[in-house]
């Protein structure tokens, strides 16, 4: 059986666990591990590394103040982390043509070569 033929079963679940646990948006280049498990996608600016300047006094987002900002969720989650470090890594811009494809997958198949 193909890899590409895993692809939709694998994304489906994915999108799934990912979305209730994390509130995952599927961008495909996934980083939940080096940001503390909060998902940068969630961010009005899709601020991919590190807040934007406009958090507010009480941690809310400047644009949705309703909102907790996504990176200081991320921050708190990274300090629970036995790698917290790992949110001061620069993470490359997203790859839209991974949009909806299966980060779980991509991961394997890098580490299998």
């Amino acid at each position: 059986m193909g890899v590409e033929r895993l692809e939709a079963p694998a994304a489906a679940v994915e999108r799934q666990v990912k979305g209730l646990l994390f509130d995952c948006q599927m961008c495909g280049n996934c980083v939940l591990s080096s940001t503390g498990m909060s998902c940068p996608m969630n961010c009005p600016k899709q601020m991919r590394n590190g807040p934007c300047g406009g958090v507010r006094s009480d941690g809310h987002c400047e644009v949705k103040p309703e909102m907790r900002c996504v990176w200081v969720q991320a921050w708190e989650g990274s300090r629970r982390m036995t790698e917290g470090d790992r949110i001061a890594e620069i993470r490359p811009p997203v790859d839209h043509r991974r949009r909806g494809s299966s980060a779980w997958l991509r991961i394997v198949r890098e580490r299998l070569g």
